[in-house]
Formats: structure tokens, C-alpha cells, sequence
């Protein structure tokens, strides 16, 4: 159902707009070669101005005109901003605080997925709007929702839904308050109204089924959505959804079954921010930082559903507020793009076409900025635009390729963000916080070593190697055929895993796959209880090291390799330290934690025809690089430039592709590994078959070529 081509062009708000550009704005989109638009879904407030009034014909003009002009357009379900009439006929509809206390109108998403009356006006609001437009030429898709889960919902329904769900899954209180552990500090419930409120609760086993529960309100909500628009759309349209990942109360992996693409908002931070050596973050702690960023939330968006997906909004100009201007050096956003292109995505839709001139994002960055003059934003894209259309038929059918593989799970994110192994700041004992967002750091640490060895990671997870989660390239085959494929697989802070999991982990390794277990993982069961087997659970007896203390690490610590290992230079734990005993496995790096206490820190040992290599530490860029090198054999792309990388995806001829880009301000020169000529439209210099000039911030596509 997904389109051949690359999707290619932003977010359009005619309706955000003092007056009227629709003639210039889609003249200057086809002079950038755009080819699709997104619509609709911030404007509850103009498609149904009062309850039951609804004005559904200020967008026909919009969708007429891209219609004429060969452009596209994907309606988005306005439900994620409630119009204020709503929030004040039914106040009930309100989220609540964790004390209780009403939500403010004012900002967005400020109300309760599952409240009845919202319930009622979302299902009238969204079939109005499909049935209006469901049979508009232009229109190819619908995006359910914005960026859903954003908030916990402490409601009085939500707590009472809770315990509707906890009751059925646990059948008695009895069961509860043995599954729970709630004899601890004397919380063991005699009735389910006994049940304490979320805002006091201190208890973790609490916390995950408070955490799953919140998400399947999400899900639920977006299985809603998707029957009505179900009903009413042509066979040849998708529904989709624009994920914020990482979101507290979205399971992206769940959620993806509701879509035919997956989608998500690949948002990260430029200028110095982007580069590969020593990149200098901005404080903006929800955008990403790194060379890495694109390509790690790109292969999280393929892992949904195992298949090329949707971008559907990224950096279009400087993004975030009023203070938070750094806009992309030239070339920036064209080699974000192209790394998003290079793992799988089939659309890139910039947020936003043409900056607003009041609101709350009125300083947000746009393809034209606020007098609407193209600029250099626009000559970059329509540049960029032209290059897509260009190599279109190279690129139609892209898998994107993996040496490895990296587990990743939602209920080991939501567990460590509760009782994290990582604090926020060790100087002083009143500023130790904790860290919800140690499960992705740790994760990312490991990412990083796979990118900066050449490799390329193919993200799945947990709960697909199992079967709970289907997708269409089904992992659920099996272990040994997994172990064909995939012969290295990372699982790191995989704290939470159920018996099912480990038993796959076990055949995986003897079947032949080298498993690397990091710090936290297989620690607790599925409630997030502590596993009372020697650590790593169900895995000890085939890595032959266990340990049974842990430390943090305020201060990072130098690795000294051991037995030959290929530790690089600069190699050092950080953050966390597992004290692991080698019981027959052969040590690779230790730390020396103090003079008395000198601890392994990656250890491996072979187990039937696999292996399993334990880190029990978070590495820093060095130590995650040597582990890799050890792992796998050195990548024939590995770029001769330290700042240079590398990816390769299999299009639908079964060409293989493969891109260099260069994240820095040098221009530099590179050999290629195997003769390649070119794609339609790159802007890149061949010296010969095998040599290519990559000027600042640049990148290049190339395609194998016979000898």
C-alpha cells in the first residue's frame, strides 16, 4: 500500500496562515520537488468551531490545488488538541495531576484518552473528516492521532480502569499480594479497593503494570481511531502515525500493529551538535545529539514493524523555541535525510513549510522562515528534492543491511527509568535524581560502537523474538535460523525478560549466534522482580562468569586489556560497574576500581556452537568500538576518516547501495571498497571507480558495479 517513491515535503498549514500563499507555496514545492504534504491534524478547533458545527470545506482548495500539481497529501486526526469549548462543556474530560487536580487548559494533550465524552467526540470528529475526504484524489493516507502517549493520565477513570485490569489479569488479591511481594512495608491489599493511588506509590512491581496499563489507553485510543478511518478509506490509502519514541505511555512495538506504516519524528540537534568526533550537545534534553542520532531513531522505526517506514517530521530549519536557534550549516539537513533514506525510510516530511506568526511554536524553523522568501533552507531542500527524484528508481524497495542485531524493550525502559542504575549527578548526595532515560543511554552507548566500527545494527524487539508482537518479516522463526542471520547479537540493559526470552537467548548462543550481554541485563523477571538465580539469569552456566555486587561509578575508569584482546587506546567503563567472576570464561579488559579491588570487565567464553561476551560496565566510545571489533570482523567500508561513515541497503533490482557521509566541517578524500558508480542527481566528484571527494558536511550515494 506504501508508495514506490520517496516521499518527499512537509507539514502545511494553510489554516495557521494570515493570508493566503497556496498558489506560491505549491509553486515553490514543485520547484523543490515535493511531492507529498501533511494536513489537518493541529486544527480541531477550525473543523468543528462549535460542538456539532462543523466546517469541513477550508481544506478542498488545499487539496485541489496539490492534487493539479502531482502532490500528495496524508490527513492527520486532529484529536491530540482539543477545541476549548470541549474542555469547558466537559470538564470531566480533563487530565489530572498526581494530586488530583485538573490539567490547565492551554498547552495540548491535556485530555483523557478513554473519558466517555471524549470517546464520543473523537470517533464523530474523525469520521466527519474521512468521510469528507476519503475519496480526494490527492489524499493517499491518514496519520491517527500526534505523537500519542504523551502524558500519565491520573484521572479517577484511569485509576479505576487500573484496577478493572489488574483484577482480571491477577484474579484475586490474594494472587496480587504474592505476585507483588506487598507484605513489604505491609501493603498487602484485603480488597481491590484497597489499591493505593499511583501519586503515593513507591513500589516497582506497581509501577511497570501502572506503566503497560497507561500504554494500552494509548493503544487503544489509536485501535479506535484506525476502525473508523477503516471504515471509510480506499483501499490504496495507509494509516500511520507520527511516534515520538521514548514517549512514557506509548509501547511503539505494540502500537505498530495498529499501522500499515510506521512512523515516527526524527527530530536532532545540528551545527557542532552533529558531529562525529567530540560533538558539542546543546542543552535541549529532548533532542538528540550525535552523528549516530539519525541512524539509531531511524532503526528504531524500522524495528516497529521490521519494515521501511515513514518519517514524518524532521529538522526543517532551526527547531525548538525562541532561545533555541541553531540552525544546520550547510549540507546538515541533506545528510540527516539521506541517513534516514539509508535505514529504511521511505518518506521525509519536514515540520514545518512556512513558519507561523503566532503561537506556541511560532519560532519553530520552517522551510520558509517568517517573510516568506525562500532561502537558504529552501535551496537546500529543493536540492535535496531534486537528488530523490533522480535516483527514484534506485532507490524504490530499500532494505537497509545489519551485521548485528540489538535488542531493544519497552518494559526495561519504563523499569530502569523507575529504579535506574545510573543517577543524574554524584557530586553532591542531594542532587542524586533519578535518570529516566538511563535505559536509552545505556542502550545508545553500545549503538555507538556499532557505528563507529563500520557495522550496522538491525533493531528488534524483545517481545518479537518471542512471537507477542508479530511482524511481517517474522523474527518469531526461531532462534538457530535467527543465528544464521544475525550471528552477533547485542542485548544490553535488558533488565526485564521473562523465562521465554531467556530460553530463546540460550538456543540463540547454541545454536551458534555470539550473544554480548551489557550491564542490567536478565536481572529481574517479568514484574521486574529481582531473579533469584546467580547473575546473568538462565545464562550464567554458558558465559561461565556471573557476579553478584554492582557498583556505580561516579568517575570514569581506564581499561587494560587482557589475553590479547583488541582494546583501543582511550578505552574506558563508565557510570556502572558489574563485578563479574570468571568462572572458565576468558577475560578481555579489567578495571582497577581501587587498589584492593581489580574487576573483569568483559569477559567470553564459548557455549556450544556460540559465544557469549559479558560488558559489565557502560563503555565509553572506545571500549563499545573494541567489543565490536572483537565481535566482528573489520568492515571492508570502514572509511580511512574517523569523522567519515558508512551504510548499505539492497534495493528491489538487488543492488546494493551504499552511502559516505562525511560529519564534519574537512573536505576530505575517500577510497571505496568496491568499484561503484554514482547514482542519478549526486552532486559528488569521482575521481575513479574507486575515489570520492565528500566536501563538508556532505554525502554520497553510490551503486555497486560488476568488473
Amino acid at each position: 500500500m506504501s508508495s514506490k517513491k520517496i516521499l518527499f515535503g512537509a507539514a502545511y498549514y494553510p489554516e495557521y496562515q494570515r493570508s493566503s500563499h497556496l498558489d506560491e507555496d505549491i509553486r515553490l514545492m514543485r520547484g523543490a520537488d515535493v511531492n507529498i504534504i501533511r494536513v489537518g491534524e493541529g486544527s480541531w478547533s477550525h473543523w468543528e468551531p462549535e460542538d456539532g458545527v462543523f466546517d469541513l470545506d477550508w481544506l478542498e482548495p488545499t487539496l485541489d490545488k496539490a492534487y493539479e500539481n502531482g502532490i500528495s497529501a496524508i490527513i492527520g486526526m486532529p484529536t491530540f488538541a482539543i477545541p476549548q469549548w470541549m474542555a469547558r462543556k466537559h470538564p470531566e474530560i480533563a487530565l489530572r495531576n498526581p494530586d488530583g487536580s485538573p490539567m490547565p487548559y492551554g498547552w495540548r494533550e491535556e485530555h483523557n484518552y478513554s473519558q466517555s465524552s471524549y470517546v464520543f467526540y473523537e470517533h464523530r470528529i474523525i469520521e466527519q473528516i474521512v468521510r469528507r475526504y476519503a475519496s480526494h484524489p490527492a489524499v493517499i493516507g491518514w496519520q491517527l492521532h500526534n505523537e500519542p502517549g504523551l502524558r500519565i493520565d491520573y484521572s479517577v477513570s484511569s485509576f479505576e480502569g487500573f484496577k478493572d485490569y489488574l483484577r482480571h489479569k491477577y484474579r484475586s488479591v490474594e494472587n496480587l499480594n504474592e505476585q507483588w511481594g506487598l507484605v513489604f512495608w505491609s501493603h498487602e491489599l484485603s480488597t481491590w479497593d484497597d489499591l493505593w493511588k499511583p501519586a503515593g506509590n513507591c513500589q516497582p512491581q506497581y509501577d511497570i503494570e501502572w506503566r503497560r496499563y497507561q500504554a494500552l489507553l494509548t493503544d487503544e485510543m489509536l485501535g479506535r481511531q484506525r476502525a473508523i478511518v477503516e471504515r471509510y478509506r480506499r483501499p490504496d490509502q495507509v494509516i500511520t502515525v507520527n511516534a515520538a519514541l521514548g514517549r512514557d505511555t506509548f509501547d511503539e512495538g505494540l502500537s505498530a500493529q495498529r499501522l500499515d506504516v510506521a512512523g515516527s519524528d526524527i527530530y536532532y540537534q545540528m551545527q557542532n551538535s552533529m558531529s562525529l568526533k567530540d560533538p558539542e550537545p546543546i542543552d535541549i534534553d529532548w533532542v538528540p545529539a550525535g552523528a549516530w542520532q539519525t541512524a539509531l531513531l531511524s532503526d528504531r522505526t524500522y524495528a516497529m514493524k521490521q519494515e521501511p517506514f515513514y518519517v514524518m517530521e524532521t529538522d526543517g530549519g532551526a527547531i525548538g523555541g525562541s532561545a533555541d536557534k541553531f540552525p544546520s550549516f550547510p549540507g546538515q539537513q541533506r545528510l540527516g535525510a539521506w541517513q534516514m533514506v539509508a535505514r529504511g525510510s521511505r518518506m521525509i516530511e519536514y515540520w514545518h513549510w512556512r513558519q507561523t506568526h503566532f503561537g506556541t511554536e511560532m519560532y519553530w524553523g520552517a522551510i520558509l522562515p517568517h517573510d516568506g522568501k525562500p532561502g537558504r533552507v529552501y535551496k537546500e531542500t529543493a536540492a535535496l528534492g531534486h537528488e530523490l527524484r533522480a535516483a527514484s528508481a534506485d532507490l524504490e524497495g530499500l532494505v537497509p543491511d545489519a551485521d548485528v542485531a540489538m535488542l531493544y524493550s519497552v518494559n526495561s525502559r519504563w523499569a530502569l527509568s523507575y529504579e535506574p542504575p545510573i543517577a543524574n549527578d554524584y557530586s553532591q548526595a542531594a542532587h542524586r535524581t533519578r535518570n529516566p532515560k538511563v535505559y536509552d543511554e545505556i542502550s545508545e552507548a553500545f549503538y555507538k560502537g556499532v557505528f563507529l566500527t563500520g557495522h550496522q545494527a538491525r533493531i528488534v524487539f524483545d517481545k518479537q523474538l518471542t512471537g507477542e508482537l508479530s511482524t511481517p518479516q517474522d523474527f518469531a522463526t526461531g532462534p538457530d535460523a535467527f543465528a544464521k542471520r544475525y550471528p552477533v547479537l547485542i542485548a544490553v540493559a535488558q533488565y526485564v525478560s521473562d523465562d521465554a526470552l531467556l530460553q530463546w537467548l540460550r538456543q540463540y548462543v547454541l545454536a551458534g549466534g555470539h550473544l554480548i550481554l551489557g550491564p542490567r541485563s536478565t536481572y529481574a523477571d517479568d514484574l521486574a522482580r529481582a531473579r533469584e538465580e546467580t547473575m546473568p539469569a538462565m545464562l550464567g552456566d554458558l558465559a561461565k562468569t556471573s557476579y553478584q555486587e554492582f557498583s556505580a561509578l561516579p568517575h570514569d575508569l581506564k581499561v587494560k586489556a587482557e589475553n590479547g584482546a583488541p582494546i583501543r587506546q582511550g578505552s574506558c567503563a563508565t557510570k556502572w560497574l558489574d563485578y563479574l567472576c570468571s568462572a572458565g570464561s576468558t577475560v578481555l579488559a579489567r578495571v582497577r576500581q581501587s587498589a584492593a579491588l581489580d574487576v573483569p570487565v568483559v569477559t567470553t567464553a564459548a557455549a556450544g556452537a556460540g559465544r557469549v561476551t559479558m560488558v559489565g560496565t557502560v563503555p565509553n566510545a572506545d571500549l563499545a568500538a573494541s567489543i565490536l571489533d572483537f565481535a566482528l570482523p573489520a568492515s571492508p567500508w570502514l572509511p580511512e576518516h574517523d569523522f567519515v561513515t558508512h551504510n548499505s541497503a539492497v534495493n528491489a533490482k538487488g543492488e546494493r547501495l551504499h552511502w559516505l557521509f562525511n560529519f564534519s566541517d574537512m573536505q576530505v578524500h575517500e577510497q571505496l571498497a568496491v568499484p561503484c558508480t554514482a547514482l542519478d542527481g549526486q552532486r559528488v566528484v569521482v575521481d575513479s571507480l574507486r575515489g570520492i571527494t565528500l566536501r563538508p558536511w556532505d554525502v554520497a550515494v553510490f551503486k555497486e558495479v560488476a568488473i
